[in-house]
Order: C-alpha cells, then structure tokens, then sequence
C-alpha cells in the first residue's frame, strides 16, 4: 500500500469507529486527525472548540500569520510545506539563548518565558501547546491582560501537574480555542490539529 492509500484507509477505519457524532465537517476534520495521531477515541468526548476557534484559524492561515509552538516536536511536526503556501512560518522559541537566559534569571521554565519573548510574533497568529501547561498559564495571562492577542490558541498540554486545570482556565475564557479537557494531549496531537487547519485553508482558497 502507498502512504496515501494507508492513510485513507486509516481514515475510514476511524470513521467507521467513530459512528454517529455531532460534530460539523470542519470539526470532524479536525478530530479525525487528532484521533489519528494518537489512536484515541477519548478525544471525541473530551476536545472542546470555541465558537469562532477554526474560522480565526483558517483567517490566520489565510492571512500568512506566524504559528509559534512550546516545544520542538510540536514544530517538527506541522507540515511547514503546506504553510509556506500562504506566506505563514512556523516558529520555535523554547531553545533561543535569550530565553533560556530569561527563564533562568526569573526562575520560571523556560516554556513560559518564550512566551514573552514571542509577543510580537503571535499577534494575529496561532499560539500552540503541546506540552507545557506553564507556557499556556502565561498566555492566558497575557491575554487576559491585554498584552497577547492571538487569533487562536491551541491548548493541549500533556501531563499530571496543571495540564487539565490549566486546560480548564482556558475553556473558561471567551477566546478562540481548541483544546480537550483532562491530562491527554501532547506536541503531535497539537500538530495534528494545525495541519487539519491547513488542509481546511487550503480547501477553501481554492
């Protein structure tokens, strides 16, 4: 079988799976490649979209806006190609010396320093967690005070200490977000999500 035909396949199969859900295409889409990275039904009860979440992140797309991650893997596994098409790149400060400067001089993670550092860069764009809840506990800080203003935040950080609550503080907000509550997430189901967003870009440029 050719990587294509493997993958249609494996999209069937999840459909079929799945079963009768209320999801629209656009979201179906999304939660099919999340379940598709992970080979876990779970997310179909626990994935939660804001109301605007995907059309401010097709506009992004659209509009040729950064994506910035919390983690290398997270960028490692978003397909740039596709993006580059719009003009958007994909970005990474977790390992910049200015970061790490930062994050060690105020005692905090380095996850959460990149995102001061990266104010600039994501106004408009998409801001993306996949590991670190501190690197979202500090965003939605920011934003909650003015100073950060992404189109959209993609929140699935992965773990026992702050991943659900900090999911939760996110959820609670009347923001543009696609996230899931409880502990599950992780960079390449955080990946997953922005390449399910391209793929809509680009169906609906055409």
């Amino acid at each position: 079988m050719t990587p294509n035909e493997i993958e249609a396949q494996s999209f069937t199969i999840i459909d079929t799976e799945a079963g009768p859900h209320a999801f629209s295409s656009d979201e179906w889409q999304i939660v099919q490649r999340m379940i598709h990275t992970s080979a876990d039904f779970d997310y179909m009860e626990t994935v939660r979209f804001h109301p605007n979440a995907i059309s401010k992140g097709i506009q992004a797309i659209h509009k040729g806006k950064t994506i910035i991650t919390d983690t290398t893997m997270a960028k490692s596994g978003i397909n740039a190609a596709n993006l580059a098409r719009f003009g958007c790149r994909v970005t990474c400060l977790i390992q910049d010396p200015d970061v790490c400067r930062s994050a060690q001089s105020a005692g905090n993670t380095r996850a959460a320093a990149a995102v001061d550092a990266a104010l600039d860069d994501m106004a408009g764009g998409i801001y993306v967690v996949g590991n670190a809840p501190t690197a979202l506990l500090r965003l939605i800080a920011l934003i909650k005070a003015g100073q950060a203003t992404p189109a959209l935040v993609i929140g699935l950080p992965v773990g026992f200490v702050n991943a659900a609550e900090s999911k939760d503080e996110l959820m609670a907000m009347d923001y543009p977000s696609i996230s899931n509550s409880g502990r599950k997430g992780g960079s390449t189901v955080a990946a997953s999500v922005v390449n399910a967003l391209v793929k809509l870009a680009t169906a609906k440029s055409a």
